[in-house]
């Protein structure tokens, strides 16, 4: 696996800041020509991770969110990084229709959404207090590579 390129973004944990992040990794990831399938997993995948910064990571005051992007030959890994509350338990965490904000008509989908558009999650307590989401995508196809020619 060859690192092509990578890239960090740093943004408030805002709603609107949801579409712009999303958008950002989905043109990063482009230039390894995944298809549009692939993409589209990727930014589903980055638009409920977010979406879990803003409602959970911080429930009075928005903090920062923090992505960071490594782009391989074959495929991409995206860590989505805060510093808020973070989570005690994981494993109940990732079970469907679990929420911990149930009256505010949440589906509790968000990590199992993630689990099956990508092809690895992780989820990690952050040094600083919060969560690291770390996801792995793979593509399908020998892609024809635009980094670097």
């Amino acid at each position: 696996m060859k690192l092509l390129n990578e890239m960090e973004l740093n943004f408030k944990a805002l709603s609107i800041n949801e579409g712009f992040a999303r958008s950002c990794v989905a043109a990063f990831c482009v230039q390894a020509n995944p298809s549009l399938d692939e993409i589209t997993d990727i930014k589903t995948a980055v638009s409920e991770a977010v979406t879990n910064c803003v409602v959970h990571a911080y429930p009075s005051i928005p903090g920062n969110v923090c992505i960071k992007v490594k782009l391989y030959d074959n495929s991409v890994d995206i860590e989505i990084i805060d510093n808020g509350i973070g989570i005690e338990d994981f494993e109940k965490a990732k079970e469907p229709f679990y929420t911990s904000k149930p009256n505010e008509e949440r589906s509790g989908m968000g990590f199992a959404v993630m689990e099956s558009f990508m092809d690895n999650l992780e989820l990690k307590n952050n040094v600083n207090k919060g969560l690291i989401v770390k996801m792995q995508k793979f593509f399908k196809k020998q892609n024809n590579i635009a980094v670097g020619e």
